[in-house]
């Protein structure tokens, strides 16, 4: 049983990553996102704002992901890919992302 324990000992210690990758979603929300989506550029909605962000919620997290990552051209605006931030990681955009949705809440 006790070396059991250790190895469950490794993802405790890595759950304490997932705290900070709510702020890592804030902070590449704010090098790179905000440019366009704290004052709504080219469409973008703003996060908090719930008109904005309902119809592209309802779509699934798998949506906004794709769309996010590869860019999307839509009725009411577009997302260049990664938010025009071309180094950023699929798991920073995936964790700005969430950092925008969760100012619904």
């Amino acid at each position: 049983a006790a070396p059991a324990a250790a190895p469950a000992a490794a993802p405790v210690a890595a759950a304490p990553a997932a705290a900070p990758a709510g702020a890592a979603g804030e902070g590449t929300y704010k090098k790179v996102c905000a440019l366009c989506h704290a004052s709504g550029v080219a469409g973008a909605p703003i996060p908090g704002n719930k008109a904005d962000w309902e119809p592209r919620v309802a779509q699934g997290k798998d949506t906004l992901y794709k769309h996010a990552i590869e860019g999307f051209t839509g009725s009411k605006g577009m997302m260049p890919p990664r938010g025009g931030g071309a180094s950023l990681t699929d798991d920073e955009v995936k964790a700005a992302v969430d950092f925008m949705v969760g100012k619904l809440k």
